[in-house]
């Protein structure tokens, strides 16, 4: 695999190797209270979003329910309309921080075998998509190009959150709180 320069990645590859978390992250991050240091972008009543560590493009992210379970059928009729107002609302926030020319929206449910990395909790990830954003790095060098910082994305998407009607803003360091 061929090699990309990306300063910017220092700080995720020096971060610890997850000891912070004695259980599922998915249900810890929520509960730390550092938002913007863990990429939490909006909180809904049952679910929230989070900005994907290793994103596939820029803004891509997750929609988590504070429920812990690997199984959708698990979620009752609040949080399953929770979760999916929260998919609207993301996919509103990634249009007007990104104006991508489309979205692909999927769960990976069934853990590792379905390709997912943390399995045990659901979570629906949204990726914005371009034109020709797939090329031969990515098909035939095996290797992905991201081409913003996870940080400059969080600003984008985080302002697009705040943008929105019914929402609270508690600062910038703190989750947009989607009523």
């Amino acid at each position: 695999m061929e090699q990309v320069f990306a300063p910017w990645r220092i700080e995720w590859v020096e971060r610890s190797d997850g000891s912070e978390f004695d259980g599922c992250v998915f249900c810890e991050l929520p509960e730390q209270g550092a938002d913007r240091e863990y990429n939490l972008l909006a909180r809904g009543e049952h679910a929230y979003v989070l900005l994907n560590n290793y994103p596939y493009n820029p803004g891509h992210v997750m929609v988590i329910p504070y429920q812990h379970t690997g199984d959708y059928r698990d979620l009752d009729e609040e949080v399953l309309l929770d979760h999916a107002r929260l998919q609207q609302r993301t996919i509103d926030a990634i249009e007007t921080a990104f104006e991508p020319d489309g979205l692909n929206i999927g769960m990976n449910i069934g853990g590792k075998a379905a390709g997912g990395s943390i399995d045990g909790h659901l979570h629906t990830h949204v990726v914005p998509r371009w034109g020709g954003d797939t090329d031969f790095m990515a098909v035939i060098s095996e290797t992905n190009v991201i081409v913003e910082a996870i940080e400059d994305s969080y600003e984008r998407l985080h302002e697009a959150f705040a943008s929105q009607d019914g929402v609270l803003v508690d600062g910038e360091d703190s989750a947009v709180v989607v009523e």
